[in-house]
C-alpha cells in the first residue's frame, strides 16, 4: 500500500469509528447535562446520582443502535477486505 492509501483507510476507520460511537455518546452527554442542571437546581450535590440513570440510557441506546452500528461496522470490514483483495 502507498502512504495515500494508508492515509485513505486510516480516515475512513476514524469517521467510522466517531459515527458508531456518536449515538452512545450524544445520549451520556445529553443525560449528564440534564442530571446536572437538576442537581443545580436542587442543590442536591451528590456525585454518584449520575452513574446510574446515564448507564441506564446508555444501555437502551445501546440495544436500539446496535442494528446501526453492526449495519456501519460490516460496511467498514467489507471496504476493508475489497481494498485487500484489489491489491
Amino acid at each position: 500500500m502507498t502512504g495515500p492509501e494508508v492515509l485513505d483507510v486510516a480516515r475512513d476507520a476514524i469517521i467510522t469509528l466517531v459515527v458508531v460511537s456518536a449515538p452512545l455518546m450524544l445520549v451520556g452527554l445529553a443525560v449528564g447535562v440534564a442530571i446536572s442542571l437538576v442537581q443545580a437546581l436542587t442543590q442536591i450535590q451528590e456525585m454518584t446520582l449520575v452513574f446510574v440513570p446515564k448507564i441506564l440510557a446508555i444501555f437502551v441506546v445501546l440495544l436500539i443502535a446496535l442494528p446501526f452500528m453492526g449495519d456501519v461496522l460490516q460496511a467498514h470490514m467489507m471496504r476493508i477486505a475489497a481494498r485487500i483483495m484489489g491489491g
